[in-house]
Formats: structure tokens, C-alpha cells, sequence
């Protein structure tokens, strides 16, 4: 059975930094794409980032692009979120998800239907 596990989460002052993990398990993680979303209270859920299963491609929500970095690590089945310059409006729950079978060179925002419980990321002032 597909797994994600997301760790990491925590509180950080404005501009601070932080990094995010997933490990993936029960999935063939070299042929899987994976994603970051997240999800502030009243809001509705949002893309992050998301990375093509051998890493060449990435591609980032406006709200994060240049400040966060998605990388992945095959041979841990782990893919990470490096948050940086975080802002009050980064504050929200960041799940990883999973879009098995991605062997094609772009990246499906949709097509990600595997879902971790998710890591509370809380910026304040």
C-alpha cells in the first residue's frame, strides 16, 4: 500500500527558512512524480511545486516560485521543499502527493492522487 510521510513542519519568524521531507513507501518511487501542495484555514488546497519523476523537470506555484526549491532523492524515495524568505502567507498544512506511473518529461498539476497527512508550517511576525 502507497505511503507518504511528510516531516519538518514547524514555526519560523518571517524571512526564516525551512525544509520539508516526504518519504515515499509501497510506491516504485523511479517512476513516480512527485508534489508539494498546501492548504491555509479557509482556503482552498494549492501547488507548491512538483518534480518529474527523474528530477529534470520542476515547476512552481507563483506564490513560492524563487523561494522554494523542490529536489528529490531516488535512492531514499524521499523528495524535499526547501522554503526560504518565508512569508505570513506561507502559513498553512504542506502535504506531499504522488502521481504513480509519471514516466513522461512534464508535469500533470491534477494528476497527483497518492496524498501524505501532511506537516503544519506556521510563519510569525
Amino acid at each position: 500500500q502507497a505511503q507518504l510521510v511528510e516531516s519538518g513542519g514547524g514555526v519560523v519568524e518571517v524571512g526564516g527558512s525551512l525544509r520539508l521531507s516526504c518519504a515515499a513507501s509501497g510506491l516504485n518511487f523511479n517512476s513516480v512524480a512527485m508534489a508539494w501542495f498546501r492548504q491555509a484555514p479557509g482556503k482552498e488546497r494549492e501547488f507548491v511545486a512538483a518534480v518529474t519523476w527523474n528530477g529534470v523537470t520542476a515547476e512552481y506555484g507563483d506564490a513560492v516560485a524563487g523561494r522554494f526549491t523542490i529536489t528529490r532523492y531516488n535512492p531514499k524515495n524521499a523528495v524535499y521543499l526547501q522554503m526560504n524568505n518565508l512569508t505570513l502567507e506561507d502559513t498553512a498544512v504542506y502535504y506531499c502527493a504522488a502521481e504513480p506511473t509519471a514516466l513522461r518529461p512534464f508535469i500533470r498539476r491534477t494528476a497527483f492522487n497518492i496524498w501524505g497527512q501532511g506537516t503544519q508550517v506556521t510563519v510569525s511576525s
